[in-house]
């Protein structure tokens, strides 16, 4: 996995984050079962990112403020399809744990950018 060079630079590490799912996704031997659960996780894990350029493109507070709420919601979707890769793939245990941490780590991000645009 590609290792995040400045984690202070939001609009990097939610792409890295995006390209980490897709190069881990690429790796499973997909079955009836799992095969929409890693539909599901590249789309929840790759929206982050593209929810965060939307939010730096913002024409307004507020809109920066709903994309934010976006890019939060699909951190924890994400966090959730992840839990159901782990059942599907015991054996990929470390690589699912590293991803959903990475997805706790920018949930608590945005939920902190979100409480302090609310005051």
């Amino acid at each position: 996995m590609k290792q995040i060079k400045n984690s202070y630079d939001l609009e990097e590490r939610t792409a890295k984050f995006g390209e980490n799912i897709i190069l881990f996704c690429r790796t499973l031997k997909p079955d009836v079962v799992s095969r929409p659960i890693i539909g599901q996780v590249v789309r929840s894990g790759t929206s982050i990112g593209a929810n965060y350029m939307e939010a730096n493109a913002a024409c307004s507070k507020r809109d920066f403020q709903n994309k934010i709420y976006i890019c939060k919601k699909e951190a924890q979707e994400t966090k959730h399809w992840l839990r159901m890769l782990l059942t599907c793939f015991p054996e990929r245990r470390e690589e699912i744990t590293r991803l959903w941490k990475e997805a706790q780590e920018l949930t608590m991000i945005f939920q902190k950018i979100t409480s302090s645009l609310k005051k």
